[in-house]
């Protein structure tokens, strides 16, 4: 086995980097193509998820495959290699398989234990599949994967230890309220048809929202899954279920008017750009409150401090404030904030030099571009030094060492009225939409910030054993496999010897009846067997234990196999495997 992925996940790269690397769906066909077609790659297939890239190959060479890997991934992904090298990660063998099978728990995603991935990794299997670029390996890989994802949900909780990307990003909508009562009554507005959305649109449905209207390029395709939405959750199914709701199919060219109905927008399709801007948001919230959504002043302005309560000579001259003061000196970035420039504190440990200079410009006299003379008496420079800072107490009196900052009033943010869930990867809203007053935006970036310090559940130690145990397993069953060539041709070898020593058998007795004739066959092929038997399930065995590969060499040694019968073998089950039809 020589299994390799090259890849990038949220774990790894930032989202930015992410969006601009994300794959279309006829962009995936292609780099599988040219990956089978490259030399190092027998067998490949693609896992793209909105927060991961990964590329999976069997390779005869590691270093050759990583190069050829990691140059397929930046051509395809219209990142350059040099940007998209620093965010890959790399797995070989035993450790590739250890990644996926984590990956296939849950164990990797954004959400720790959501079970979406099962399908992404189903997808991507029927996808290697239909383009017979899987052989033997990743067939086996994939579909073992998808069982390990299962044992772990069924045998463990690990479903406690994380919700689905659309429950979390309903979660943090509503901000630590219960989603049910959050979401029931509300309008919903789902953009696309596809599994993430259909999923974002049962979910909105269970927690209670009184209408779904789904939009989507292809009208077809929101119809149907309006339709589904009906069927399901359009009656109360039960007593005591509550759930009663109207679900209906728009083309996109209505997203703009029934986005001011909407309550709540769920964003997630293939488009490369953005399907809703900052200022079709802000529309959209104007015209469902008259008042323009402007971007509120969040308090992160500058701190200004409070004059001082006695009036300076004349009443007219307040203290100049930290970051305001121009042809001041000082280097401002470096006074500590709340301290007048004036104040002593601000010339603390100054040179004389620029003590100089601060005297005569809070004298209100130009500043002295005066050179530092380190020859210059100490006596002279006290000297000037007193006078300046004796003018500046003589018109403006002492100034304290620090005056507290006016507190700054922040200005409340609005209520949100329209809540936006972007589950695409490219992002789908624009990002600047968050800034706009009634409105709460939740991407993949933020839940990413969101569920990086979340809580692990117990149950997550189980499923990493479950993972260990399956990894094993799996390479002992794969190395297992390895000598299977071997052995079939070995046994086919045995079978030609006994031919040719029937047929010299026959040669010597042409008179030997057939009933005799079947007898002496069926005797020899006993004795092959049986003296076959041992050896061969004893290889197997040895093989699948770790270092067992170099069993097979020494089973061709010893029996003298033809290299090229073994070979045959080999592309006759990878050939079997890749001509299999989609799981």
């Amino acid at each position: 086995m020589s299994l390799l992925v090259v890849g990038l996940s949220h774990r790894s790269a930032p989202v930015s980097v992410l969006e601009r690397a994300s794959l279309s769906a006829d962009a995936q066909l292609k780099l599988l193509q040219d990956t089978v077609a490259a030399e190092p790659a027998t067998e490949a297939a693609v896992l793209a998820t909105c927060n991961r890239i990964e590329l999976y190959a069997d390779v005869d060479k590691f270093h050759a495959g990583v190069a050829e890997l990691s140059t397929l991934l930046a051509q395809h992904s219209g990142l350059g290699l040099e940007e998209l090298t620093p965010h890959l990660y790399v797995h070989y063998e035993d450790r590739a398989v250890h990644h996926l099978f984590s990956v296939a728990c849950g164990l990797d995603s954004m959400v720790v234990g959501e079970g979406q991935i099962l399908g992404q990794i189903k997808d991507s299997l029927a996808r290697a599949q239909e383009l017979h670029t899987a052989g033997r390996l990743l067939n086996d890989l994939f579909q073992q994967a998808l069982r390990v994802g299962k044992r772990a949900h069924s045998e463990t909780g690990i479903d406690r230890a994380g919700q689905s990307l659309v429950t979390f990003g309903l979660e943090q909508l509503a901000a630590g309220a219960d989603v049910q009562q959050w979401a029931r009554g509300k309008k919903a507005l789902v953009i696309g048809a596809g599994s993430m959305s259909s999923l974002a649109a049962a979910t909105l449905a269970r927690a209670g929202v009184a209408e779904i209207v789904v939009a989507n390029r292809t009208f077809e395709r929101a119809e149907r899954l309006a339709l589904l939405l009906e069927e399901q959750y359009g009656q109360r199914p039960t007593e005591g279920d509550d759930t009663d709701v109207l679900a209906r199919a728009v083309p996109m060219d209505s997203v703009p008017l029934e986005l001011t109905r909407a309550d709540v927008a769920v964003s997630c399709t293939g488009a490369t750009g953005l399907v809703l801007t900052a200022g079709a948001v802000a529309e959209a919230v104007e015209g469902r409150t008259g008042a323009p959504a402007a971007a509120p002043d969040d308090g992160r302005a500058a701190v200004h401090t409070a004059a001082p309560a006695a009036v300076r000579e004349g009443g007219e001259t307040p203290l100049p404030s930290t970051g305001t003061d121009e042809n001041c000196p000082l280097d401002l970035s470096s006074v500590q904030s709340g301290f007048s420039v004036m104040g002593e504190a601000a010339v603390a440990g100054m040179d004389a030099a620029t003590l100089e200079q601060h005297g005569a410009w809070a004298a209100g006299g130009a500043v002295v571009d005066r050179p530092r003379e380190s020859g210059r008496p100490g006596a002279e420079a006290d000297a000037e030094l007193i006078t300046a800072l004796a003018a500046t107490a003589t018109r403006m009196g002492r100034v304290p060492e620090r005056r507290r900052p006016e507190p700054v009033a922040e200005v409340p943010r609005p209520r949100p009225v329209l809540f936006l869930l972007d589950l695409a990867m490219p992002r789908d809203i624009d990002g600047a939409a968050h800034r706009l007053a009634g409105v709460r935006l939740v991407d993949i970036e933020s839940l990413a910030d969101a569920s990086a310090d979340a809580p692990m559940a117990s149950d997550v130690d189980l499923v990493r054993r479950i993972v260990a145990d399956e990894v094993a397993a799996f390479g002992a069953a794969q190395r297992a496999a390895h000598i299977t060539p071997t052995v079939v041709a070995l046994r086919s070898m045995a079978a030609d010897v006994v031919a040719g020593e029937i047929a010299r058998l026959e040669g010597r007795l042409p008179g030997l009846d057939d009933k005799h004739r079947a007898e002496i066959t069926q005797t020899v092929k006993r004795v092959v067997d049986k003296l076959l038997h041992a050896p061969t399930v004893r290889v197997k065995q040895l093989a699948a234990e770790p270092g067992g590969a170099g069993y097979a060499d020494a089973l061709r040694t010893l029996f003298d196999l033809d290299q090229e019968t073994v070979a045959s073998v080999s592309r006759a089950e990878n050939s079997t495997e890749k001509n299999r039809g989609p799981a």
